[in-house]
């Protein structure tokens, strides 16, 4: 049996999340806002970005060093070509317990049979509103609601179940589609999770105010669809659970920024060239790219891993409120690590 590394804080390493582009086919304003990255934006050259050999390797590697799942995301992930024949490598790693890939759902209608096919167990889509002019202007690409569903039924259809629905909810943008959400998907065996609007990076114009809690977001669905409590699947899972009183299923509530979990987390995430944050609010990633295009043995590469890991303090949203009182430090972009 593996030994799970433990970090300074005592937390173990068991979610490695794998960006594989730093692109995406969306402008969504509070992930990357076309003013920044428009038309002359210089996103990263083929050469620099990790081959799918390269991050199977190191998937192996993690895995052995106690990672339980592996989850795929981008910037898109289904924009990379190909991304099924990655899906079917990471997939026959011995001792993983869980593949999955977060989109959002542009594509997967064309996708969702062959990533099936190649292995991935499910998926969860960002959706931020069924209503199409506010999931237009959000995308800020003009994309319909329509083709998005049309990709969550296909993933239903395909097998990549229980799908997650995310939605980030921004105050005075699309607050006002909180209980339709829940309403749509009640019953529909979807997890719907309601995340509120996170500091992430330094481009999105994240203010306070514009954060809706999850106490209010928990108060608006039970007043028309009765909640209650639901305990945690596991230790460390990002989001609050709550069941719907008359069996209609769950909906979960991701609260970093009014319940901080970093008390509890076991995630790192690689970005697509291979630079590995132990912190979704991170500002400089451990370079794993040059290990891996060096002749360092997996075994280096692995006590790499657990010297990384085991100096990781990171506790950043517990420190928010503090650290918003100081100058803004820089952080990587979430479109570059994935959420």
């Amino acid at each position: 049996m593996t030994t799970q590394m433990r970090d300074a804080l005592d937390r173990p390493l068991r979610d490695l999340r794998i960006s594989v582009t730093d692109r995406c086919n969306f402008r969504c304003t509070y992930c990357m806002p076309k003013e920044v990255f428009g038309r002359d934006f210089q996103f990263l050259p083929a050469r620099l970005i990790l081959s799918f050999e390269e991050i199977a390797r190191l998937g192996r590697i993690f895995v052995g060093e106690g990672v339980e799942k592996i989850r795929l995301t981008g910037g898109e992930p289904l924009v990379r070509r190909d991304i099924e024949k990655l899906v079917a490598m990471l997939a026959g790693i011995e001792g993983l317990r869980d593949l999955t890939l977060t989109t959002n759902g542009s594509l997967l209608a064309k996708k969702a049979v062959a990533l099936k096919a190649a292995g991935l167990s499910r998926v969860t889509v960002s959706l931020d509103s069924l209503d199409d002019a506010v999931f237009r202007a959000m995308n800020d690409v003009d994309f319909p609601v329509a083709r998005v569903l049309a990709g969550i039924e296909a993933a239903r259809e395909a097998g990549l179940t229980p799908i997650k629905i995310n939605m980030v909810v921004k105050r005075g943008v699309n607050d006002g589609s909180i209980v339709d959400m829940a309403r749509h998907f009640h019953g529909s065996g979807a997890i719907l999770r309601f995340i509120e609007y996170m500091d992430v990076g330094t481009t999105n114009g994240w203010r306070l105010d514009d954060v809706v809690p999850a106490a209010e977001i928990v108060e608006k669905i039970s007043a028309a669809l009765p909640l209650e409590p639901a305990d945690a699947n596991y230790r460390g899972e990002v989001a609050r659970r709550y069941r719907y009183t008359d069996g209609g299923g769950e909906i979960g509530i991701i609260s970093s920024v009014t319940q901080p979990f970093c008390g509890a987390c076991t995630r790192a995430r690689l970005s697509s060239e291979g630079r590995l944050y132990t912190c979704l609010f991170g500002s400089a990633g451990h370079d794993f790219r040059a290990l891996l295009r060096s002749d360092k043995s997996d075994e280096e590469i692995a006590a790499h891993v657990r010297s990384v890991w085991g100096r990781r303090t990171d506790r950043y949203s517990e420190l928010r409120t503090r650290a918003t009182a100081r100058p803004r430090r820089r952080k990587v972009e979430m479109s570059h690590i994935g959420g």
